[in-house]
């Protein structure tokens, strides 16, 4: 299967593009050394292979989940632009 110019428009249509004739025949171009590539990977042999999640081991980023003491209020509201005794105060957005 090959991408013609007339496919180009098409698609570009589809999206709402304008495409001019140069940019058309680029981009089929384009599409169909993408196609070809993807003809040259369906050419590989996965018989044995198991699907992967990732290319590569990762092990997990995160740090370990434990349990901490919370901040205090004190400790929450300190650096606070403007805060009451357990609040903070924000500009109201509602009318």
């Amino acid at each position: 299967m090959s991408v013609t110019e007339k496919d180009v428009q098409y698609i570009a249509n589809l999206a709402r593009l304008q495409l001019n004739q140069e940019e058309a025949k680029s981009f089929a171009g384009d599409m169909n050394k993408i196609l070809d590539y993807m003809e040259l990977l369906n050419e590989a042999d996965t018989e044995n292979v198991e699907p992967l999640e990732h290319v590569i081991e990762l092990d997990s980023r995160f740090r370990k989940d434990e349990a901490k003491e919370p901040l205090s209020h004190e400790d929450a509201l300190k650096n606070a632009p403007d805060a009451d005794s357990d609040y903070f105060r924000v500009p109201k957005v509602i009318e």
